[in-house]
C-alpha cells in the first residue's frame, strides 16, 4: 500500500484546512470545482441514444486536472467532494480522469471540518454513490436540453443577447411575475375599526368592537363596517349605551415550541429577514464557516454542511448541547428529553446530512468574534443561537380575552403577557410578533364604564411582492428546486435582467414579465408549478435508485419537443433555410443554417432608426430634432448630425429648475454602472448632483436642498455652501481630467502606431506567409482590403481574417517593445506604503471628535455609547454588559455615532484648509 495519500476536496480554503488536520503523509489538492462538464457550444446529449452525455474537461480547468494526475502518481488516492448530489458526481468525474474506478473505496465525505471528523472519515471510504451521480447527470441533462434549446429562441424571438431559460428559474420568474399582476389588479377595500377606552373598578384599559348583535365586525369572508357613515352611526350607538359589563374572562397558557435547528432554506429565510442578506450572499457566507477558519487550536470548520433539507442532529451534538444549557442558561431551559423535529421527507436519502449547526456548541460566538470578520461573525451567531434555541424549553405565555357587553355591543380586549422565556432567551423574537399587552386585574359581572369611543378607517392591502425568504420558502412549500438550486436561482434572475431589488423586494422587470407570458403561451411545461415539482420528485427517486435517469429524462423531454416543433421559424429572406442563433468573438448573431454556401447575417439586437418628435433644431435652424437610442438611453439630437452636433438630453425631468443657472430642469440620469444622478438639461450648465433634490431650500445660500441616502438627512446642493452634502466635484473632475489624460496616451503609445512602426516587426513575430503578403500589401491600412482581395483573387471576409491576424501581432509586438523601452514613472510599492502611512496618522483620534458630539444631532443612546467606549470598537463588549444591552444593538448604535462624528470631523478639516 502507498505510504502517502492524496485527497481530493473542491476549495482550496478546504484543502488548507484539513492539510493542516491530517499532516504529514497526506497531501491535499482542490479540483477548484466543476473539473468536467458538456461542451459549451454544442448540445452535448446525444438524444437518440437514452441521452447519452458527452463530457470534456472544461478549458481553464485543465491545468488543474494535469497536477492532479501529477500529485496522483504513485499515491493512494481518496475524493472528498462535496457530501451532495453535485460533489458526488464531480467526485466520480475526477476518478475517471484520474484512471481510478469508481466502485473501490475511495469516496469520503466530511460533514464537518473538525479534526475529529476529518480523521474518522479518511478511514472509512465507500464506493462512489452511482444513484447520487445519475441523479445529478439527469439535473444536469435537463438542464441543458431546455437551456440549450430554449435560450435562443428567446433571444431570437426578443432580439436581445444573453437571455435564458431553466426548469426552476423560469418557474421562480412566473411566481414574481404573477404576483405582480395580483398586486396591479388588486381594488382596496375601505373598512372601519372601532376603538373603546374603558374603566372598570378604577382601572382603564382598550378594547375593540367585537360584534354588534350577532354580526362579528370582522372576519375572513367581509367586514362589517365599510364606510364612514356605517362608524359614526356605530359609535354613536356605542355612546349611548349605558351599561356595560364585563363579561367572560377567559384565561389560558399558550406555549410556543422552540423552532428546529436551520436547515438551507430556513436558514436563507432567516437570514434575509433578521440580516437583510441574499440568498447568495448567505451561501457564501457560510461556505467560509464550513470550510474552516484559522483558530489558536488550528484550522477548524465551524458549523456543519450548509446544503442540507434535513432537521437531524448527532447523539454527540445533542449530548454537548444538553450539557451546555442548564451551565449557562439554568436547569429551567433544559427540557426532560431533547427535542426532535420531524422533516417533510423522512425516507429522503438526504436525510444522511444533518441540519445546519455549530460543530462545537462550546465555540460561543463571543469567544469567536477576533477570528471572525463582520459577516462571518453575524452568521454563525445566527446559527449557534437557533442551533440552542432549538433543545430549550417552550417559550410560555399568560393569554386572557375578556369580553365586555352592553346592549347589542361587544368589545373585546385581548393581553398576552411571557411568563416565562424559555428559548426566546436565546434566540429571541421573530420579526412581527406580538408585542405584550397587560391587562389590569378585572372581575367578572364588573360594571364597565365607557370613556372614549375611537373609529379608525383602514384599507386591505394587496400581497406583498416577495423577498428572498418569502420566494425560496414558496419554491420549498411546491417542492420545487433542492437547497442547493435556491441561491443560484435569483442569482441568475438577477443577472438576467429579469427582476430587479426594491429593498428587500424582487420586482419582476417588464423584460422578465415578456418572458414569463411568452413561455407561459409557448412552453406551459416548463413553467407548470406541478410539473416542475413532479419531476424533483423523480430525480430524488433517481437518487434512491428507484427510477432509471434516462426515463425520467424522457418523460419531460418529449413534451417539451412537440411544444418546440410547433414553434415557427425565422427563414433565410436569401435561400429559404432556417435562421440559427450563432456566436463569434463579436456575440451573438442570426445566421443561416445553410453556411457556407449562404452566408447571410443579422444583427441579434435590431438598431431602432431615429423618431422624428417634431421640433426644428435651435443650433443650425435647418434640421429636425430625431429621438436616438444609445446604450445609456435616449436622447434627442439634429437629424443632420455629423453636420450638425446639437444634442440634449431626453430623461425624466425631477420638476426642479437648476439652482444655478435657473434655464433648465434638474433631470434624472443613469451612470454606466446604473447608479442614477442629477444634472441639469441645459448645455451651458454644468450643475451635478448624486443625490435626488428636494423643493426645499438651503436657508445659507438659496439652493435647492438634496435628501441623503435612507435617512433622508438633508443637506445643500451648492458646492459652495457650509451645508454642502456632495462630493468635492473640483477634485472629482481633476481625476477625471488626469484619468482621460493618461488613456490618451496609453492609446497612442499602443494603438497609434503607423505602417513604419510596425513593419521592422514583420520578421519577429511569426507571420504566417498569406498574413505577411496582406500586412505588405495593405500597408496596415484596413481600406486597402478590397483591392488586395481583388488582386489577390480572395474573398474579401478571408482576406480581412489575414489583415486581423497579421496587425494584432504587428502591434502586440510594438506595444511589447514601447514599453520595454520606457521608464515606468508610477509610483512604487514604498512610496506608495509611505502615503498610506501619512494618511493614516492623520486619521482622527477621540480627542478630535469629542467636540463634535453637541454639534452632529446624536440621540441620547448613541452619545451615551460613543463617550463609554471613547471612539474603541473593541470597548462596545465591556459597554453592553455595563449597560445590559444586546451587544449587536449597542455596536450599531456606535457606528452609527462613529460615522457622524466623523463625517462632522472631515467637514472642519475641509473647511479649515480651504480657509
Amino acid at each position: 500500500m502507498p505510504d502517502s495519500t492524496l485527497i481530493v476536496v473542491e476549495s482550496p480554503a478546504k484543502a488548507k484546512s484539513i492539510q493542516k488536520m491530517l499532516g504529514a503523509g497526506y497531501e491535499v489538492r482542490a479540483s477548484r470545482g466543476h473539473v468536467a462538464d458538456l461542451p459549451e457550444r454544442e448540445l452535448g446529449v446525444d438524444t437518440q441514444a437514452d441521452f447519452a452525455p458527452q463530457y470534456e474537461v472544461k478549458k481553464d480547468k485543465q491545468p488543474v486536472v494535469n497536477e492532479l494526475k501529477r500529485a496522483a502518481k504513485g499515491k493512494r488516492v481518496l475524493i472528498a467532494t462535496d457530501p451532495d448530489r453535485e460533489g458526488e458526481a464531480i467526485g466520480w468525474h475526477v476518478a475517471r480522469l484520474l484512471g481510478l474506478n469508481p466502485q473501490t473505496p475511495l469516496r469520503v465525505e466530511f460533514h464537518e471540518i473538525t479534526p475529529k471528523v476529518v480523521r474518522a472519515a479518511v478511514q472509512k471510504p465507500r464506493p462512489i454513490d452511482q444513484s447520487l451521480v445519475d441523479a445529478q447527470q439527469a439535473r444536469r441533462v435537463l438542464d441543458r436540453l431546455v437551456g440549450y434549446q430554449l435560450s435562443p429562441v428567446l433571444s431570437m424571438e426578443f432580439r436581445r443577447r444573453a437571455l435564458s431559460a431553466g426548469r426552476v428559474q423560469s418557474v421562480a420568474l412566473r411566481l414574481l411575475v404573477e404576483r405582480e399582476q395580483e398586486i396591479e389588479a388588486f381594488v382596496p377595500q375601505e373598512y372601519w375599526t372601532v376603538e373603546g377606552q374603558f374603566e372598570s373598578e378604577g382601572q382603564q384599559f382598550r378594547a375593540m368592537l367585537y360584534s354588534v348583535g350577532q354580526e362579528r365586525v370582522q372576519t375572513s369572508e367581509r367586514f362589517l363596517i365599510t364606510s364612514e357613515g356605517q362608524a359614526k352611526d356605530i359609535t354613536r350607538r356605542a355612546e349611548g349605551i349605558q351599561n356595560y359589563r364585563i363579561g367572560s374572562i377567559e384565561r389560558r397558557e399558550r406555549r410556543r415550541n422552540a423552532p428546529p435547528p436551520f436547515i438551507t432554506s430556513t436558514l436563507q429565510q432567516a437570514a434575509s429577514s433578521r440580516l437583510g442578506w441574499t440568498a447568495s450572499r448567505t451561501m457564501r457566507i457560510a461556505q467560509k464557516l464550513y470550510e474552516g477558519v484559522d483558530l489558536p487550536e488550528g484550522a477548524v470548520g465551524l458549523i456543519t454542511y450548509m446544503r442540507t433539507d434535513s432537521t437531524r442532529v448527532s447523539q454527540e451534538a445533542l449530548a454537548e448541547v444538553r450539557e451546555f444549557i442548564p451551565s449557562h442558561f439554568g436547569p429551567a431551559y433544559l427540557p426532560e428529553k431533547p427535542n426532535f423535529f420531524t422533516g417533510k421527507k423522512a425516507a429522503n436519502a438526504q436525510d444522511a446530512h444533518e441540519a445546519i449547526r455549530p460543530t462545537s456548541t462550546l465555540r460561543t460566538p463571543e469567544a469567536l468574534r477576533k477570528h471572525l470578520s463582520d459577516e462571518e461573525y453575524r452568521l454563525y451567531q445566527l446559527i449557534w443561537q437557533r442551533f440552542v434555541a432549538s433543545q430549550m424549553t417552550p417559550a410560555v405565555f399568560d393569554q386572557t380575552t375578556v369580553n365586555i357587553s352592553g346592549g347589542e355591543m361587544v368589545f373585546r380586549a385581548v393581553g398576552s403577557v411571557l411568563k416565562f422565556d424559555g428559548y426566546l432567551r436565546v434566540y429571541g423574537r421573530e420579526e412581527g410578533d406580538d408585542a405584550e399587552n397587560q391587562l389590569p386585574p378585572l372581575r367578572e359581572n364588573a360594571a364597565a364604564r365607557l370613556l372614549k369611543v375611537t373609529p379608525e378607517q383602514h384599507f386591505t392591502e394587496p400581497p406583498p411582492r416577495y423577498t428572498d425568504a418569502s420566494l425560496v420558502k414558496t419554491l420549498e412549500e411546491m417542492g420545487i428546486g433542492r437547497p442547493s438550486t435556491y441561491a443560484p436561482t435569483i442569482d441568475t434572475l438577477e443577472r438576467r435582467g429579469y427582476l430587479e431589488r426594491a429593498g428587500k423586494s424582487l420586482k419582476p422587470t417588464p423584460l422578465g414579465r415578456e418572458v414569463t407570458g411568452y413561455l407561459v403561451k409557448t412552453f406551459p411545461d416548463v413553467v407548470a408549478y406541478d410539473f416542475t415539482a413532479q419531476l424533483e420528485s423523480r430525480l430524488d427517486e433517481i437518487e434512491e435508485g428507484k427510477a432509471a435517469w434516462p426515463r425520467v429524462v424522457r418523460e419531460f423531454y418529449e413534451p417539451f419537443l412537440k411544444d418546440f416543433a410547433r414553434l415557427p421559424q425565422k427563414t433565410c429572406p436569401r435561400c429559404g433555410r432556417p435562421m440559427e442563433l450563432k456566436v463569434s468573438r463579436f456575440g451573438q448573431f442570426l445566421g443561416c443554417t445553410g453556411y457556407p454556401e449562404c452566408k447571410y447575417t443579422e444583427r441579434l439586437e435590431q438598431k431602432k432608426e431615429p423618431e422624428p418628435i417634431g421640433e426644428a433644431c435651435p443650433a443650425c435652424q435647418e434640421g429636425q430634432l430625431v429621438r436616438r437610442h444609445g446604450r445609456y438611453g435616449s436622447f434627442i439630437s439634429c437629424n443632420r448630425y455629423p453636420l450638425c452636433k446639437y444634442t440634449r438630453d431626453e430623461a425624466p425631468s425631477t420638476g426642479i429648475e437648476c439652482p444655478r443657472c435657473h434655464a433648465g430642469e434638474v433631470v434624472q440620469k443613469t451612470s454606466k454602472r446604473g447608479k442614477p444622478y442629477y444634472r441639469c438639461n441645459n448645455q451651458t450648465c454644468d450643475f451635478l448632483s448624486f443625490d435626488p433634490l428636494v423643493p426645499e431650500k438651503c436657508p445659507l445660500c438659496g439652493w435647492n436642498e438634496v435628501a441623503k441616502g435612507r435617512s433622508g438627512k438633508r443637506a445643500c446642493s451648492n458646492p459652495g455652501c457650509s451645508r454642502y452634502g456632495g462630493p468635492d466635484l473640483q477634485a472629482l473632475n481633476q481625476r477625471r481630467s488626469e484619468g482621460k489624460s493618461k488613456a490618451k496616451g496609453k492609446s497612442t503609445s499602443s494603438s497609434g502606431a503607423t505602417w513604419a512602426d510596425l513593419e521592422p516587426f514583420m520578421a519577429q513575430v511569426g507571420l504566417t506567409p498569406q498574413q505577411a503578403e496582406v500586412a505588405r500589401r495593405t500597408q496596415g491600412q484596413q481600406k486597402a482590403v478590397p483591392e488586395v482581395a481583388k488582386a489577390l483573387n480572395q474573398p474579401e471576409e478571408a482576406v480581412l481574417k489575414l489583415f486581423r491576424q497579421a496587425m494584432f501581432k504587428l502591434r502586440m509586438e510594438y506595444g511589447r517593445h514601447k514599453a520595454g523601452g520606457e521608464q515606468d514613472k508610477s509610483p512604487s510599492k514604498t512610496k506608495r506604503k509611505t502615503a498610506k502611512a501619512k494618511q493614516s496618522e492623520k486619521s482622527a483620534t477621540w480627542a478630535d471628535l469629542e467636540p463634535f458630539i453637541a454639534q452632529v444631532g446624536l440621540t441620547p443612546q448613541q452619545a451615551e455609547v460613543a463617550r463609554r467606549t471613547q471612539g474603541q470598537q473593541k470597548a462596545v463588549s465591556e459597554v453592553a454588559k455595563a449597560l445590559n444591552q444586546p451587544e449587536e444593538a449597542v455596536l450599531k448604535l456606535f457606528r452609527q455615532a462613529m460615522f457622524k462624528l466623523r463625517m462632522e470631523y472631515g467637514k472642519s478639516r475641509k473647511e479649515a484648509v480651504g480657509a
